[in-house]
């Protein structure tokens, strides 16, 4: 439990904090901006082998990075060790990433229900030549891999899988505390991160699930005994946590025992209208559209002025901007001045949802080994861009 930060392969990253993958997120715009709050590992969004093996545009697109990004992080999403392996190959023979993550954490029903994301280490050989194949591609390019406590409380896979990770060469293994059928529901399970970080203490391993705050990360770090934590919902609309974070990690880096209160950012609406045009502006430079960017941006308008005084005629206003001009119009009528809404700007942002049961293909539980015609149906498994 030193969070000293992390390290993989040559790779050091001093904030033991990463930004998990999210679908329409985490694009080059918004890791740029979190970046310009706090330090740590920014993750592309997921793309899947296929995809990227077929080079695509928007696969190509997805795995861009800006030359400010000084660490390029994919994440591969797949279902086939072969097209893993050629994915990570191209990768690596073309520099196009420093850090590449697999994802087997997606609980999406359109891929678990052809035995993708979520749902794949239940086949255990599968889940490690996955791994094995993509490990030895990459070469002096480190691999890490993201996982679900598994399909459901009956059908666990967290612990096998860590343990495969590992022996396949891994350097970092980070546990999502929910399972696939929990969904975006309830709380995190941080015991099954604690007890993940028990049974693998040759390896680093992260935590992820319900980190709003510098302060809950902290408490994951004491609780669990990770080596870091993943961020995912709790960044949403506000870049600047990463800024918390990174305060946060010095102090404990200095002394893990401190109770020292480290001062949160909190933002005026000023601040907060400064941050949504920056983001959007970054956005028009992604997309090379002042048009797309703005409607991109729309769907993070809830987000950033969650808890913040501003009205249904304004977050309307701003869902129908279609350009920076326009934005500067909308924002213009805000009072700058409003200062941070405390706690109804604090908490749980982003899918929520309730418990569900786990989509999966026929059969898919009656054996931990891949059989029959299962390994073609898990070829459609894997039909988009982003898996997510």
């Amino acid at each position: 439990m030193s969070g000293s930060g992390l390290t993989y392969g040559s790779l050091k990253i001093k904030t033991p904090v990463v930004l998990a993958p999210m679908a329409g997120i985490t694009n080059t715009a918004f890791r740029r901006l979190c970046r310009e709050f706090g330090g740590g590992l920014y993750v592309s969004e997921m793309v899947t082998s296929r995809a990227l093996v077929e080079r695509t545009e928007e696969s190509l697109r997805l795995v861009g990075h800006h030359e400010s990004e000084d660490i390029r992080s994919v994440q591969l999403y797949g279902v086939d060790p072969k097209t893993i392996s050629q994915a990570v190959t191209m990768l690596v023979a073309e520099d196009r990433a420093d850090h590449i993550d697999l994802n087997f954490g997606c609980p999406v029903p359109k891929v678990t229900r052809k035995g993708g994301g979520a749902a794949l280490p239940w086949k255990q050989d599968l889940f490690s030549s996955i791994v094995t194949a993509a490990v030895r591609a990459a070469g002096d390019v480190p691999v890490t891999v993201k996982m679900r406590k598994g399909i459901d409380q009956d059908h666990l896979t967290f612990l096998d899988a860590g343990k495969s990770a590992r022996d396949a060469g891994v350097a970092a293994v980070a546990l999502h505390g929910r399972t696939a059928s929990d969904y975006y529901s309830g709380n995190a399970d941080w015991n099954s991160i604690a007890q993940l970080r028990e049974a693998l203490p040759d390896v680093q391993v992260l935590g992820n699930g319900d980190i709003w705050s510098a302060g809950d990360a902290i408490r994951m770090m004491r609780e669990t005994g990770v080596d870091g934590v993943v961020v995912g919902r709790g960044c949403l609309g506000r870049p600047w946590l990463f800024g918390d974070l990174q305060a946060a990690f010095e102090e404990y880096q200095r002394d893990p025992n401190s109770n020292a209160a480290i001062e949160p950012i909190q933002p005026t609406l000023g601040e907060v209208a400064q941050a949504f045009k920056r983001h959007t502006e970054l956005l028009v430079e992604f997309f090379e559209s002042e048009e797309r960017a703005c409607r991109d941006i729309r769907k993070h308008v809830a987000w950033y002025f969650k808890g913040y005084p501003v009205g249904g005629e304004f977050r309307a206003a701003l869902a129908k901007v279609t350009s920076l001009d326009h934005m500067d119009a909308i924002l213009a009528t805000l009072d700058w001045s409003s200062p941070y809404p405390g706690d109804l700007a604090e908490g749980p942002r982003g899918r929520l949802g309730g418990a569900k049961s786990c989509s999966l293909p026929e059969n898919w539980l009656l054996s931990r080994e891949l059989e029959g015609d299962q390994r073609t149906m898990l070829n459609d498994a894997e039909i988009n861009v982003s898996g997510g």
